[in-house]
């Protein structure tokens, strides 16, 4: 006997691949959704943990701010402290600077020649006196600058030829000058004695090391 299928089983079939496909695509989006809901929970965990992190260093950094200022004020002190012990030591060194001026000028003072007035302005000396002769007034120049550890840079301002009348016949010519000088704070003279005491142990050194040998 022969069964004869009237029912329209092709577009069954096209309903059954469509009602598949409809599936398939609700699966695949469903799957999508929660891929995506697990990815954007990680990124928020990540961006959480980040903010969390951010806070921290944001608070750290204040602290070290803080921290910053405190020491800056801290050496704008210490500055300002050792800017008052050196006007304090230099006030003291100030101090001495007449006693050393009025001891170098009389051992620096050659014969022959007279001080009449001496001016000190802080650390410049002003001399006016009379010498007997120029030379003498070149003496006195190169004492001044060579030979006294508290005086230094002499400088002549004007030197000029007068005559000194000693009786009514007896009439002498005389050279009236006119100097400046640098007079040296003992912190000065102690520094200048160090540098050349290394200056020479250096040299003494130099001169005591052995020569190398001579290659043949």
């Amino acid at each position: 006997m022969i069964l004869i299928n009237l029912l329209p089983h092709r577009e069954a079939a096209r309903k059954r691949r469509r009602e598949t496909f409809f599936a398939s695509l609700g699966l695949a989006g469903l799957a999508a959704g929660v891929v995506a809901g697990v990815i954007f929970l990680w990124y928020q965990t990540q961006i959480s943990h980040q903010q969390t992190k951010n806070m921290v260093l944001q608070t750290e950094i204040k602290r070290l701010e803080n921290q910053i200022k405190e020491i800056s004020t801290l050496q704008q002190e210490i500055a300002s402290l050792r800017a008052r012990q050196q006007a304090v030591e230099d006030l003291q060194a100030d101090r001495n600077m007449p006693v050393h001026l009025l001891n170098e000028l009389v051992r620096q003072l050659p014969d022959g020649v007279y001080i009449t007035s001496v001016r000190q302005d802080n650390q410049l000396v002003n001399l006016t006196g009379v010498a007997q002769s120029n030379e003498r007034v070149s003496e006195l120049l190169r004492n001044l600058g060579g030979n006294s550890p508290y005086l230094t840079r002499p400088e002549l301002v004007e030197i000029v030829a007068a005559s000194v009348a000693l009786s009514p016949r007896d009439t002498r010519r005389v050279a009236n000058f006119n100097m400046r000088v640098r007079l040296l704070r003992s912190s000065e003279v102690n520094k200048a004695a160090g540098a050349a005491s290394a200056a020479s142990g250096a040299s003494a050194a130099a001169l005591a090391a052995p020569a190398a040998p001579a290659k043949s």
